[in-house]
């Protein structure tokens, strides 16, 4: 479904005006790219030495003495990524103002995305689905799945509740969270009644990839998952991924799209308080009244000081876009007393983040077997989510695997209780791997790195309400990120990339400019029967 862009100028009149952008992410990226592809002058303030956000990768000295890149991990690229891929795009070559995401839902990365050819999931006991085969054009898709799955069988969705399963088929946005965000995603397949074995597969990779419990996330944003993948779309399940690690095949060509744009990309600099300036609040909606601007107090490390220490800087913007994960939009907010009224504040502040998970990386001394997809997604083995063969699709993990005879493996470890003791589990995810490839039981370990976090926004029952929206009541004022609501239905990476966007056309129609047409999955039901159906519950 294409979102036109806001009509306008096609480029902001001299003096130019000044934005920043907070935070370096996949909606950062978007934001900056966005503005200053329409003239606006863009400083992107990041705090971590790197681009990215979630996806920034940096350099290990592995113990053979090679150098290899780490990051937080495995990420699916989907084919409904329209946003996100025309964000992508922009770094193939040079293109002219406009271009990308003015042309249409983007192919992305210059060839840098490659397709895996399966997404299988197995379950401990041995059930295996698979998508390769499966339909793309709703609902043939699901019933071609249904066809084919050992788990989710004609017999087990005839024990389901037609009833309780009529929200599945025509799915809105907002209104599936008015209707579903009171409701957790377990309650939810309770009420269907959803087969057991289907629903560890089906359902609960969806609820994982928000690194969350599905007894605490929101059905609302499961039910708008399966409409984004399943009913909603004729993409499938089927992804791409990079063919290099997330800097070399992502980031870095785009930092030199923005260079070329005039972009002050400013890495190491963290932003303590954000003060509007008298007139730029408006109470009157976006554009009205709108005056002043914002005045930035920055940090970052200097070399005059010592490792405690901060080198401060105030600087002054016309418009501020906040691309900030939960934690740091929080503490931003807390820093800075003058934004926003205070059912707002108290909002960001009421916002949650997922419970911690591990990725685990383990360069191995010996391969895989051959048969092994690129990506595994699992069930039932203890802590372990998901196992990725890194050399089957990535350059510098297969050089490595080749030169050394071996192969590189990644795990990954969701929702991990807090009070868990890290060490056990990942030992624990470590003999579960052998479990899913007993190969691997016997393989020496050359390295090994293991990465905790926990700065995911988590998506609790009932938080809908407390999540921003990309407008605030300073109209050039925005927030973008993957935790924004948005009326687009978008969810990941996508929705990261898709509120990025509309941040900047939010600020784009205060000066009067063009916007930037946007893409996304159809808003409801792709039938007419599917509809019909929806609205007898």
């Amino acid at each position: 479904m294409l979102w036109p862009a806001p009509p306008g100028a096609p480029h902001v009149r001299d003096p130019a005006p000044h934005a920043a952008v907070v935070g370096g992410g996949i909606a950062g990226l978007a934001a900056a790219t966005a503005l200053a592809e329409r003239g606006v002058r863009v400083d992107l303030l990041e705090r971590r030495a790197t681009l990215g956000g979630r996806l920034r990768g940096w350099p290990t000295r592995l113990a053979d003495g090679s150098t290899a890149t780490m990051s937080r991990g495995f990420h699916a690229f989907f084919r409904q990524y329209y946003n996100l891929r025309s964000l992508l795009g922009r770094s193939d070559g040079d293109h002219g103002a406009g271009s990308g995401a003015d042309t249409g839902a983007g192919s992305g990365a210059g060839g840098m995305l490659v397709p895996l050819d399966d997404y299988p999931l197995r379950r401990a006991g041995g059930a295996y689905d698979s998508f390769r085969r499966v339909p793309r054009t709703p609902p043939w898709n699901l019933l071609g799945f249904v066809a084919r799955s050992p788990t989710f069988t004609l017999p087990g969705m005839a024990g389901m509740s037609p009833r309780a399963a009529l929200p599945l088929l025509d799915v809105r946005v907002p209104d599936v969270y008015r209707r579903l965000d009171g409701v957790s995603a377990t309650e939810f397949l309770d009420r269907v009644r959803f087969p057991a074995p289907a629903r560890d597969l089906a359902f609960e990779v969806f609820s994982r990839s928000f690194f969350a419990d599905p007894g605490e996330l929101s059905a609302a944003e499961l039910v708008l998952m399966f409409h984004i993948y399943f009913l909603g779309s004729a993409e499938g399940l089927l992804f791409d991924v990079p063919s290099e690690p997330f800097p070399c095949a992502l980031w870095d060509p785009l930092a030199r799209r923005l260079d070329k744009l005039g972009v002050g990309v400013r890495t190491g600099v963290a932003v303590r308080s954000v003060r509007p300036d008298a007139g730029t609040e408006s109470r009157t909606g976006p554009g009205a009244g709108y005056g002043g601007g914002f005045t930035l107090s920055l940090a970052g490390r200097t070399d005059a000081r010592d490792d405690a220490g901060e080198e401060l800087e105030v600087r002054r913007y016309d418009a501020v876009v906040l691309a900030l994960d939960s934690r740091g939009l929080q503490t931003l907010v807390e820093g800075s007393p003058h934004l926003g009224d205070g059912q707002w504040r108290a909002g960001v502040a009421r916002l949650r983040q997922a419970p911690p998970f591990l990725v685990s990386r383990y360069w191995l001394d010996r391969p895989v077997a051959p048969g092994r997809p690129g990506f595994l997604g699992t069930s039932g083995y203890g802590p372990l989510d998901n196992v990725s063969v890194l050399d089957r699709w990535e350059g510098e993990a297969a050089r490595w695997a080749r030169r050394r005879g071996g192969s590189v493996l990644e795990l990954h470890a969701y929702a991990v209780p807090e009070d868990r003791d890290r060490t056990a589990v990942e030992a624990s995810a470590r003999s579960e791997l052998a479990r899913v490839y007993p190969e691997t039981a016997s393989a020496g370990v050359v390295d090994v790195r293991h990465e905790w976090q926990r700065d995911c926004p988590h998506f609790p029952v009932g938080g809908y309400r407390d999540r921003p929206g990309v407008r605030t009541r300073h109209p050039r004022l925005v927030v973008a990120g993957d935790l924004v609501r948005t009326e687009l239905p978008s969810a990941l990476m996508e929705r990261a990339a898709t509120t990025g966007f509309q941040a900047a056309n939010a600020l784009l129609s205060t000066w009067g400019v063009r916007g930037h047409p946007l893409w996304s999955v159809p808003v409801a039901g792709r039938t007419a029967v599917l509809r019909a159906l929806a609205r007898l519950g």
